[in-house]
This record gives structure tokens, C-alpha cells and sequence, in this order.
């Protein structure tokens, strides 16, 4: 009988959890309960470290889920939808197996189109694998079992779990970019620089035009054609936010803000991948948060990505904000920023933030 495979997903802490409790139970979130009553006794669990990056081990399943909510396994979260497993294989942080080392082997490494485009596939466990990429990660543990080599291993890395931050609407966390996974080198021609050119071009504008401005606190390091944005004249070390903790840190994300004493003016987000998730995300991060909160919100992103980006704003789950992501979020075009520019240039600095209106579309859909 053939045998499933599920990615089951640990942090450096919750693995040491697991093996200190006697790598007997693993155990999931509550929301995962429906998925879990698809996975049968005899299949396998392929362990993964994030942050780290690597496979750990292999867990057969060995017997149907069941639910306890006592911390007795770990300690920051019970992870109550559990299943008794039988370690196959376990190795060390050390001897675990990179990712990148078998990306001639997973079928999501193939065709990528944008450096993090193959950590979709370890965002949520359980998640079924397909046969063939089970097939080789439980091949390379086996062999890693009776082979085992040592790697060095970053332990503040392996160490890592999001802080918890305080919210009007609870605890809640904010990560530092769309994915904790490295990004995947890839040919030159095929990496998004748009992103950094669009950054710079905002962040100039802003500064020619009188504003302070601000750049999403780890991008501050980046440069355009040799122009550090650090060294931009009016570029804001410090957000002037008396906001809780989860939207200050949010704000802190936003890829351009420009100022005017302690108001924000705008607020950009600029999307060049493929997936436009992480700018619409932290957008509705902000309206969860803070529905009240006054900002003029811009997703800019190629002229081509103009339907996906209505498309995803009109999406449900942004539809049930209040107010709806529709009605706060405008669209602007890489082209019509660059033209705007372009023909501004002797004016610029008689621009009026009231210019953006005229440039920008609304991203509501109209009714048929």
C-alpha cells in the first residue's frame, strides 16, 4: 500500500520539545484539524527546521489523530490535534539536510520565477507532498541516518520564534519580510530589480518634493545605480508613531512612507513578483489593527500586474475588513510613476500631494 507523505514543520525549540518529550506525539494548530482527518496510520511525516532551512527527520504515522490541549509537550503552544508517530529517522541540527541540496531533486525548484517562490511549499503543515519529492527527501534522510555529515548551523537561526506583539485586537505577530526562508540565487536576468529602482525613484520624489521620508527599516542598507538610500538628505532614522506595538513594527515594514512632522502622507507598498501577497498583507494588517487610521495606502506594481492587483484587493477576506481594502488601497503603474516623474521634473517641487489622485486608480470594482 502506498504511503502518503505530510511536511511537518518545527522551530530549533519545538524539535528539542519533541525529542525531550520522548519523540513519541507531534502535534498541530486547531485549524488544522479538517486537513489531519486525511492523514492515515503508515505515513510518513517529513520534518523540516525553519528558519534553518533543512529536513530533520522522518516520523511514521502510528495511530488516527486525536485532540489534548495540555502543554505537557510544549511549552509556548499546545498544538492540540496530535498523532502518535515512530521516529524512522532523527538527526541533528548539524547533520540535518539543507534544502538547497536537493533542489535537482523537488519538483518546486524547477521553472522559479522569483527567488522565494519555492518557500510556498513550507508555510503550513501538515501539507501533502507529492510521492516523487517524499520519495527523494526520505532517501537523502535514510542515507544522511547512516552517512551523517556535519554542517555548521546558525544557532541564533535555529533559536528563532516570532515576537508576540500587542494589538488593540489581541496579540498578534509581524514578520520582517514575506518569508523567513532564504532567498534562492538566481540568474541575474531573471531577479526583480524593479523593486529597488521603484523604492528609489519614491523615496527622490518625496525628497524633491519637501517631504521627509522613510524606507522599510530593513532596506535601509540598499542602493540604486550607486546611490545609497542612507544617504538620502530628508530619509527618517526614527517614525514619530505612538501606535501599540504590532502597528508601529507594521508601519516600520511599509516599503516608502513620506512624512510631514509626525503625519504620514502616503504610504507605498511596491510589488514586482509574481505573488503581490505581502504588500496586500501588511495593508490589511494596518486596517485590522487600526480601522480608524487615516493613511492614503498605494500598491505600485507593474503595468501588467494591473488585474492580478484588483483581482487580490477585491479578494473576500479583504473585502470584510472595515472599511473594505478597496476603498483605502489605490493602484499606481511602474509606467505612470517613471512618466510622472519624467514631465514633473521642472515642478517637482511645487507638487502637491494631491498630484497622487490623478496618477493612481481606485482599486473598487464597478457594478455590472
Amino acid at each position: 500500500m502506498k504511503r502518503n507523505y505530510w511536511l511537518d514543520l518545527f522551530t530549533g525549540t519545538t524539535w528539542d520539545e519533541f525529542q525531550r518529550a520522548g519523540s513519541s506525539i507531534t502535534g498541530f494548530r486547531e485549524s488544522r484539524w479538517k486537513r489531519i482527518q486525511k492523514i492515515a496510520k503508515g505515513d510518513y511525516f517529513l520534518c523540516y527546521l525553519t528558519g534553518v532551512s533543512r529536513f530533520i527527520g522522518i516520523l511514521e504515522v502510528a495511530s488516527k489523530p486525536f485532540k489534548e490541549s495540555e502543554r505537557d509537550i510544549w511549552h509556548d503552544d499546545d498544538f492540540p490535534c496530535r498523532f502518535r508517530v515512530k521516529p524512522i529517522v532523527e538527526l541533528t541540527p548539524e547533520t540535518s539536510i539543507p534544502v538547497f541540496e536537493l533542489r535537482d531533486r523537488l519538483s518546486f525548484f524547477e521553472n522559479l520565477t522569483s527567488p522565494h517562490a519555492w518557500t510556498g511549499h513550507f508555510r503550513s503543515s501538515p501539507s501533502k507532498w507529492k510521492q516523487a519529492d517524499g520519495d527523494a527527501v526520505v532517501a537523502a534522510l535514510l542515507d544522511a541516518k547512516q552517512n551523517p555529515v556535519k554542517r555548521p548551523v546558525d544557532r541564533r537561526k535555529l533559536k528563532y520564534r516570532p515576537a508576540v506583539l500587542r494589538a488593540k485586537i489581541g496579540s498578534v505577530t509581524v514578520p520582517e519580510t514575506s518569508d523567513e526562508e532564504p532567498a534562492l540565487k538566481l540568474k541575474e536576468s531573471i531577479v526583480p530589480t524593479e523593486h529597488t529602482e521603484m523604492q528609489w525613484l519614491l523615496l527622490k520624489l518625496g525628497v524633491d518634493m519637501g517631504f521627509d521620508v522613510w524606507v522599510a527599516r530593513n532596506d535601509r542598507a540598499k542602493h540604486f545605480r550607486g546611490k545609497n538610500f542612507a544617504d538620502l538628505p530628508r530619509l527618517k532614522t526614527d517614525l514619530p508613531l505612538q501606535f501599540d506595538d504590532a502597528t508601529n513594527r507594521t508601519i516600520e515594514l511599509i516599503d516608502v512612507l513620506w512624512l510631514q512632522g509626525n503625519a504620514i502622507v502616503a504610504a507605498f507598498e511596491i510589488e514586482s513578483t509574481t505573488s503581490i501577497y505581502s504588500g496586500l498583507l501588511r495593508m490589511s494588517d494596518l486596517i485590522a489593527m487600526q480601522p480608524n487610521l487615516n493613511i492614503p495606502l498605494y500598491l505600485v506594481a507593474p503595468d501588467d500586474r494591473r488585474e492580478k492587483v484588483m483581482t487580490e484587493v477585491n479578494r473576500p477576506t479583504f473585502c470584510r475588513l472595515s472599511p473594505p481594502l478597496s476603498e483605502v488601497c489605490r493602484f499606481i503603474s511602474f509606467s505612470g510613476l517613471k512618466d510622472q516623474i519624467k514631465h514633473a521634473a521642472a515642478y517637482i517641487r511645487f507638487l502637491k500631494p494631491e498630484f497622487l489622485d490623478e496618477l493612481s486608480e481606485s482599486c473598487e470594482l464597478e457594478e455590472a
